[in-house]
């Protein structure tokens, strides 16, 4: 026993050092709900406000109520944007064109742009790029909306998405929602791409209105928002001491089962 002991000691305290107080780092850092500048504050069981008005891709004005009908992915990007709106947008076209359930009947898709800046014109331009993959007559069930800051504003307070103006660009995090036909928020999923099978589950616990925690962010743990680079970047210190510890915790199970066994 005392061998082990020394073991986690040698071990743990390097671990410790590892930028300031790993554990309390580690702590801070996996708090799911606190506030942030840029990044979301997940609200699940939240029901978004359903009254409130933008612009679609052919300039007319729709309630996000009369759109959210059915379950509905709903996803925030800027048209003009350099890095992440681009490849979310493919990754979600992907994602369905592979998806055995079709949209228009199963769910609905709707895509907001969080600059003031952006009109429908350019909302049609852009969709143009990312409904292929879909056949033409269900290409309307994926709205791409614009509209006013106050109404942008509320809808992002509501699901918790955090984005700050940087010059001509923004700072932003990558990410879908899903929700209920009544507006609930169900489920988070985040990145660029996305299985399948995941939107699928969360599509179909979307129509029963069951709400699930996103397993997935702990990525968030191991990647880090560089709003210079407007990029992620890998942590590597944090999954090394994740490794090791986990490295550790095996080692013991195996001494003390070793120990018994003689």
């Amino acid at each position: 026993m005392r061998y082990i002991i020394r073991i986690i000691l040698l071990v743990c305290l390097p671990l410790l050092s590892i930028n300031g107080v790993y554990s309390q780092d580690f702590i801070k850092e996996s708090n799911f709900t606190k506030e942030v500048d840029i990044g979301i504050v997940e609200k699940l069981g939240n029901t978004i406000p359903l009254d409130l008005t933008f612009n679609n891709e052919n300039g007319e004005s729709v309630s996000l109520r009369q759109i959210i009908n059915k379950p509905t992915i709903l996803m925030f990007v800027y048209f003009d944007c350099p890095n992440l709106c681009s490849p979310l947008m493919d990754g979600v076209a992907d994602m369905l064109s592979k998806l055995d359930m079709t949209i228009g009947k199963d769910f609905n898709v709707i895509t907001i742009s969080f600059n003031t800046k952006d009109t429908p014109e350019k909302a049609k331009e852009k969709k143009v790029n990312f409904v292929q993959k879909i056949s033409k007559e269900n290409q309307k069930y994926w709205a791409y909306l614009t509209g006013t800051q106050e109404h942008i504003d509320s809808i992002t307070a509501a699901v918790g998405y955090k984005f700050k103006s940087q010059g001509l660009d923004f700072a932003h995090p990558s990410a879908i929602m899903i929700l209920s036909p009544t507006g609930k928020i169900t489920r988070y999923l985040y990145g660029l791409t996305f299985l399948p099978f995941d939107v699928k589950m969360a599509i179909i616990e979307a129509q029963k209105g069951i709400t699930r925690p996103t397993s997935s962010r702990v990525l968030e743990y191991c990647f880090a928002y560089n709003p210079s680079s407007k990029t992620y970047t890998l942590q590597v210190t944090r999954i090394v001491g994740i490794l090791m510890l986990f490295v550790l915790l095996t080692g013991i199970v195996v001494l003390i089962f070793r120990k018994k066994a003689k």
